[in-house]
């Protein structure tokens, strides 16, 4: 029986760290006119939206694309408006969490083809050109991860309570 094929189809892929580092050890290696960094104060917006206590997100956190700013309201786009969108429609709070600070690697392979339902954090408009997203996150301890895991799920059990 012949394999499917995945032409065309868009994902992001577990890959070994041998294949994470040629693909993404460098910056250059975004696709997209321009590539830049996450700043620190959307940072920390998204460790509050996922229950993380300031400052747990050290790693630099890339993004790339053909327009670095919304079109409608002009503000830098980058990984706020990933988690914002991904939290919104497919993910939960723990699958992001382990995808910035856990030990597998991913590869975002849309690219050349820009991150699919993405909106503005800020003004919610559609965002059609962000290319690529990566974070180089080497040296998170497990048990850490395991930590922030364990108190974002303790405050989401306490807040449903009170509901």
């Amino acid at each position: 029986m012949p394999a499917k094929s995945n032409a065309g189809k868009r994902s992001t892929r577990v890959v070994s760290e041998e294949v994470f580092r040629q693909v993404y050890d460098s910056p250059h290696s975004l696709p997209g006119k321009e590539k830049w960094v996450t700043s620190h104060e959307d940072v920390r917006t998204i460790e509050h939206l996922l229950g993380m206590a300031p400052k747990t997100i050290g790693a630099p956190l890339w993004v790339s694309g053909d327009t670095r700013y919304c079109p409608t309201c002009d503000r830098e786009t980058n990984w706020l408006d990933i988690v914002a969108s991904a939290l919104t429609q497919v993910h939960k709070k723990d699958l992001l969490i382990k995808v910035i600070l856990g030990d597998k690697k991913y590869v975002n392979v849309e690219a050349p083809h820009s991150i699919a339902d993405l909106h503005c954090y800020q003004c919610k408009s559609p965002i059609n050109d962000l290319r690529s997203f990566k974070c180089h996150n080497w040296a998170y301890a497990r048990q850490a991860l395991l930590d922030v895991l364990e108190r974002v799920k303790a405050e989401e059990s306490h807040v449903n309570e009170q509901a």
